[in-house]
């Protein structure tokens, strides 16, 4: 098992909360971290029709044969068992009872806010990282962890990565957006996501978008919800803090798993990777998960944004630590030069307080000379 960084974290959360929710994509470890975290927890899979029969038939009765400590594993399934165990959780006056996962944050989130707020921490778990492959030995090209990912699965011996993409956004179409919303043409959904990760990166414009699908621009504002809902996509929004007016409205949109983006899109091998257009957009996509798989993993808010002003002045990402902005610039060259960081200092120059510039690229970490570091993405950058 690839130890994953947020153990720690998780491991505190327990010790100060009486529940602790741990929510994120299918597939990117939950169940196997908390039963390695937790040995001593029971372990409750509400996926099980069984399981979920009885706990829907019985709530106090299911909290009575699965007594805590108790993991209780994607809780949206049966959101009314939180108001139970908030019954059992305001008698024990303990921390430490129970550990609910879950892969939709909308059932999750109303569920916590009626029953759980201030009784429960919250923890949102990534595909594996970069930072957490390397410890465990696993190095690969650039154009190998664009086209074959992140997903735990694929580092257990499971099937090969297109394999893999295709069984889980086949899964995820058919089942998750059923459950997650009316979507009256499935088909109409997955030509959007198709035409989404071409835009990978890119404001989006929904009602481009809407003309491309044939649907209505409220109804791509939808959609995009639902994948954001469902941790299929992560929204990077715009900056405009110390500006004084937002500077552009659009979002920003990347896949929170980049070889899910670089499968919608047909590329199927490093050497595809290699030469084709998006290939920029898609490094951009992986180093911005990187920096969010790096907050969460530390159980921080990711304060993640991009600039772009009237000018076409652009930084990719901005961190936000309590107004002390930090740019960064990333490029998928696997060469630095020293033009790279143009956009920063530009940005530098009206932005106020900023610290530590960086440009995050492909290629190995060089010494600052000019105050702006060139950084290897494979490297603790964040």
């Amino acid at each position: 098992m690839i130890e994953r960084d947020i153990e720690p974290a998780l491991r505190r959360l327990w010790k100060q909360y009486p529940v602790v929710t741990l929510t994120g994509p299918r597939q990117s470890g939950k169940t196997t971290l908390v039963r390695s975290a937790f040995p001593e927890a029971d372990y409750v899979n509400l996926e099980a029709p069984d399981i979920l029969d009885e706990a829907v038939s019985d709530p106090r009765g299911f909290l009575r044969r699965h007594p805590a400590p108790a993991v209780f594993d994607e809780v949206q399934r049966f959101p009314d068992l939180l108001r139970y165990i908030q019954a059992e959780v305001d008698e024990r006056h303990r921390n430490g009872l129970y550990l609910l996962t879950g892969s939709h944050q909308p059932a999750l989130q109303s569920a916590i806010s009626e029953s759980l707020a201030g009784r429960t921490g919250i923890a949102d778990l990534y595909p594996l990282s970069v930072r957490e492959l390397k410890r465990a030995g696993i190095r690969k090209t650039r154009d190998e962890w664009l086209v074959e990912g992140f997903m735990p699965r694929l580092y257990d011996g499971q099937p090969d990565h297109a394999q893999l993409y295709r069984d889980y956004f086949r899964t995820y179409v058919e089942r998750d957006v059923r459950r997650l919303a009316d979507v009256r043409s499935l088909g109409a959904f997955e030509t959007f996501v198709r035409l989404l990760a071409g835009r990978v990166g890119q404001e989006v414009n929904a009602s481009d978008l809407a003309g491309a699908v044939g649907v209505s621009a409220p109804t791509v504002r939808s959609w995009i919800s639902i994948l954001e809902a469902s941790f299929v996509v992560y929204v990077l929004r715009p900056y405009f803090g110390n500006f004084g007016k937002r500077l552009v409205k659009a979002p920003k949109v990347y896949f929170t798993e980049p070889g899910l983006a670089a499968w919608l899109l047909g590329i199927r091998t490093p050497e595809q990777m290699a030469t084709h257009p998006l290939l920029g957009n898609l490094f951009e996509n992986m180093v911005v998960m990187e920096a969010v798989k790096a907050r969460c993993n530390a159980n921080l808010d990711p304060d993640l944004y991009f600039f772009r002003a009237p000018n076409q002045l652009e930084v990719d990402l901005l961190f936000d630590n309590a107004g002390t902005i930090r740019p960064v610039e990333i490029k998928a060259a696997q060469t630095f030069h020293a033009d790279m960081g143009s956009k920063l200092r530009k940005f530098m120059s009206i932005a106020g307080k900023t610290e530590r510039p960086a440009v995050v690229y492909a290629g190995r970490s060089i010494p600052s000379e000019t105050g702006i570091s060139a950084l290897s993405f494979e490297d603790d950058w964040v």
